[in-house]
């Protein structure tokens, strides 16, 4: 039996090998995220494919949480990928407020370290946010009791605050606070494919390749 299982792992050491290294580039060089919800909406569709650019800050150790290098710092306007310790799942925000940034929200405007920041309408409910030079929409619809308002706040260091660009249906740092360097698992760049679940999930072709920031 054992001569047999080890003609077999001869046979097909090249599979087991790309499956491999398959899976350590998905750990730490590049993946994919599934969007399942439209938090992130207008910017990103549910049903997008997302390339997710793991090195973007870090390089890890495949399989690991080990940092082997620094390779970049995150930036406000980053759409990130986040192992959120507080909501146990894998979510996908933007960066709206950096360490040592203070950050406040009137009625659905943001305010950062004492600079309102800037809206122009759209649609009825879509507006371009400038972001100090990083102009991306956003989009407002009516539900109850958003969390349109909150009072200034400071971010500690090695803290982000993230929010959704569907400002009024996102669950982000309004609801469960900061969250660490650590726990940005890389930086979205591009829709891969995108399935249309209204339409037998055939692929748009609008979507694909899409540049997101």
């Amino acid at each position: 039996m054992l001569k047999t299982l080890g003609g077999m792992v001869k046979q097909n050491w090249g599979f087991a090998l790309f499956v491999l290294l398959m899976f350590a580039s998905r750990s730490s060089i590049a993946d994919w995220y599934h969007v399942p919800s439209g938090s992130m909406l207008p910017t990103i569709e549910i049903g997008d494919r997302i390339f997710v650019d793991k090195m973007a800050y870090r390089l890890e150790l495949p399989f690991t949480d080990i940092e082997i290098a620094k390779t970049g710092h995150p930036q406000r306007g980053d759409i990130v990928v986040i192992q959120a310790t507080a909501e146990r799942d894998r979510l996908i925000k933007r960066i709206i407020g950096l360490p040592g940034d203070q950050i406040a929200m009137r009625n659905n405007q943001l305010v950062i370290n004492g600079t309102v920041i800037q809206y122009k309408a759209d649609e009825s409910t879509i507006f371009q946010e400038d972001l100090f030079g990083i102009t991306h929409k956003v989009q407002f619809v009516n539900i109850p009791n958003p969390k349109s308002s909150f009072t200034n706040i400071l971010i500690p260091e090695g803290q982000y605050f993230v929010m959704g660009d569907n400002r009024n249906n996102s669950q982000d740092s309004r609801y469960f606070g900061f969250v660490s360097e650590q726990e940005l698992q890389g930086k979205a760049s591009h829709v891969v494919l995108s399935f249309d679940r209204d339409n037998y999930y055939l692929p748009k072709m609008n979507r694909k390749f899409k540049k997101l920031i």
